[in-house]
Order: C-alpha cells, then structure tokens, then sequence
C-alpha cells in the first residue's frame, strides 16, 4: 500500500527528527508530518535563533571593549537588522540541510496537521496513514500567566522576541531561567536598559546556589537590575507595578517563564517524546527520547547537562549542593582566574565546581568560558563511574580551561 510505513512521526523538532532520520537509517519507511518549518522550536524559534543573535550581541561588545587587548576601533555601528538578518539565513541554511538530510533519507515529509487516529493509524488532510509505529513529537509553547497575557506589541512571548524589527531602549523580562538570562545578556550587550522580574530568591533559580549568586553579580557589574521574590502586580497604560512597590515603564515585556507541552489525546501504543512528554524541556534531551525509542539507546535523566548561554558560559550536571546538604560529600572550587587561557583570552569570570562522594564525581557547575565543552567532559567522567582518582591519571593540555577540571580534581 502506497500509504503504509514502518514508522510515522508528528512533529519535525529534535525529537522528531532524530527519530525519523535513525528509524529510517536502518531501513524503516519513514513518514513525518509537521504543520510548520522543519526543526521545530528549537531550530526556527528557540536554541539556534537566540544563540545566534546572542554571538552577534557579544561581538559587538568586545569590540566595543577591544582596547585591553591592544586593539582600537572606530564608529562601532549596531545594525540590528542585519543581526536579524544573519540570524534568518543560519537557521534557512540550518533547515535547508535538514531538509535535504530527509530527502537523502527517503524521508516522506507531509506538510500539514496531522491527528493520531489509532495506535497505528495518522490522519492528514483526510488522508489515512498505515504505520507500524507511530511517534507523536509536537512540543511545547510559551507559557501563558494571568495579568500577562501576549499581546505580541508590548506584552512579548519568547517567539515575539525574535521578530523584533528594532532594540527598544528598555526592557522588563519576567523570569531568570535559560530564555531570560539569556535574553538579557543580548539586550544588555546591545546597550538596551535591561530589567529581570524573578519570583524565586534568586536568579536562575534551577541552578547551584553558588552559580545563582555569581549570576547576580555578575549582572550587578554589567548594571542589569533585578527584583528577586518579585512579581508583576498590576500594569496599567504600559506602567507596571511590581509587588515589591517599584513602578517601571519599559518600552517592551519579555514574559519567559517557562514552556507549556502542547495539547494531545493520549492515544495507548503511541510513543509521546520531547517537549510534549512534559518532561525535560530540552533538545538534546528529546534526541536522546529519540534514540532511547528507535535505536533502544539508553539514557540517564540524572544526567543530563543543562547551558546557559552567554559570557560567561553556565553549565551544570549532577547535583547541586544544597541537594546535599547534610550529607558526607567533598567539594572543590577552583577560580577560573587562575588559568593561564582564560588570562591570555580575557575570560577570568566564573569558577569550576565540583562535588564529590566516595570518589565519584555526584555533580559540577561551571560558570566559564567554553563551559559548555568542558561539562561533556564530567557527563562522560559521571556516566561511566570513573573514579575521581582515576580521571587524575588523564593528561589534560596546557594551556586550556579544562585543565581546571583537572586542578579541581586535586582539590576534593
């Protein structure tokens, strides 16, 4: 039968995806269907948008501040539009290789809204697929808050913010986790009055309390102001009354408080990944859904990294010290200014973090440069049970910022 397939999937996000491509690598027919641009959230929205804009942000800045390294330049111009620009063809050329990764595949790709009619059965455009397996992948969206409702004009989602046609002179981005933290290290960057809203007692609230308090002086320095244990109380003619008293008048709202899985009928016998599963929202988590299912690949949620983005990099895996509080556990902490590379780079903010029991590594916290790199490396430690011990027998290059995980392991 012409629609019959060993495997049918609903969204083309990295949970998607990944699951079609790997399904159809070891010689599933493959359907996919997805209603919107290939990539999902992560690509066309999300990860790739905003890291992409954020590169710009930085190197506007450094320029800006070239002169420590010997380097002078005159009538730095922003032109947002061509940050904006640039950042529309990495993700075309992003999707344009996605798409021919399909095609190469044998991929069938269906553009339209599809529904999960049985275990076995997807409806679109009232056409009926036959599939053998079927995966339903259809994310996530912004989360929506009472008195915060997205307007799209003042009131902005985490997709608004990235259609933006100009920077506004000043911002209120209500909520610190990776979206906000980000966001107003970009706006910041760009020179634009940068204002975080937070209800919890600190900034990015998920991370190392260690790593929350470096966050918040770090945004001391850079004049990012923020009101922790705080909300939004009432807005009225675009003024906004926070809860702890204080009136502001931003030009724009940055509402970024989290995700909400898309809506879906559970149907038995049909796997639910990524975003939707309404566990952890975060790509790579949802390729490793993917492989988990396709490829039987298995996984550790204990271990899975978390980045934040930006200078200086955040990342973290494991657990966190106040999880272990009261417990018998070693700790080290070693300054990333003690490192020759980040000396001759210019990079000394941040520090490595790292705790220990029974000579296993049980959690680390990096905020650094290339913090994202060196985290992979304390996921691999973690994940195959190498000693602490043992990991000091490896030889780490010089100069490097990883050879601070190695100074770090002497100091547990």
């Amino acid at each position: 039968m012409g629609n019959s397939y060993d495997l049918g999937v609903i969204g083309a996000g990295p949970a998607g995806y990944t699951a079609a491509l790997h399904a159809a690598a070891n010689g599933q027919k493959v359907v996919i269907f997805e209603k919107d641009n290939l990539g999902g959230v992560c690509l066309n929205k999300g990860c790739i948008p905003t890291k992409s804009i954020l590169h710009s942000s930085e190197l506007y800045k450094k320029i800006k501040n070239s002169q420590q390294f010997g380097l002078t330049a005159e009538n730095v111009k922003l032109d947002y539009n061509k940050v904006i620009e640039r950042k529309n063809q990495t993700v075309e050329r992003l999707r344009k290789g996605l798409e021919l990764a399909f095609k190469n595949a044998k991929i069938e790709v269906i553009k339209s809204e599809a529904k999960i009619v049985s275990s076995n059965e997807i409806e679109a455009e009232g056409i009926i697929y036959n599939c053998g397996k079927i995966i339903c992948a259809i994310g996530s969206s912004p989360r929506l808050v009472k008195g915060l409702e997205f307007d799209h004009e003042f009131l902005l989602s985490s997709d608004d913010i990235l259609n933006l046609e100009s920077l506004p002179k000043s911002i209120l981005i209500v909520g610190s986790g990776a979206i906000g933290i980000e966001w107003a290290r970009i706006f910041s960057n760009f020179g634009v009055e940068t204002t975080i809203v937070e209800l919890a007692s600190h900034l990015l609230p998920l991370a190392d309390i260690e790593v929350s308090k470096r966050v918040e002086r770090i945004f001391k320095f850079e004049k990012i102001k923020f009101h922790l244990e705080t909300c939004v109380e009432k807005i009225e003619n675009k003024k906004i009354t926070l809860s702890n008293g204080e009136i502001i008048c931003p030009e724009k709202v940055l509402v970024c408080v989290g995700r909400t899985p898309n809506s879906v009928d559970i149907v038995g016998g049909v796997s639910y990944i990524g975003d939707v599963s309404g566990e952890i929202q975060l790509a790579h988590y949802a390729s490793k859904q993917a492989l988990n299912v396709v490829e039987n690949i298995s996984m550790r949620k204990d271990l899975i990294p978390s980045v934040v983005y930006g200078t200086p990099e955040i990342a973290w895996v494991g657990k966190r010290e106040q999880d272990v509080e009261g417990q018998d556990y070693k700790k080290s902490n070693l300054l990333v200014s003690s490192l020759g590379k980040a000396q001759c780079d210019g990079e000394t903010e941040g520090f490595i973090k790292i705790l220990s029991q029974n000579n296993k590594i049980i959690g680390a916290h990096i905020v650094s440069a290339e913090a994202s790199s060196l985290i992979q490396q304390i996921v691999i430690a973690m994940q195959n049970n190498i000693s602490t011990d043992k990991l000091k027998e490896v030889c780490f290059a010089h100069p490097t910022y990883s050879e601070g995980i190695f100074e770090a392991l002497f100091r547990l």
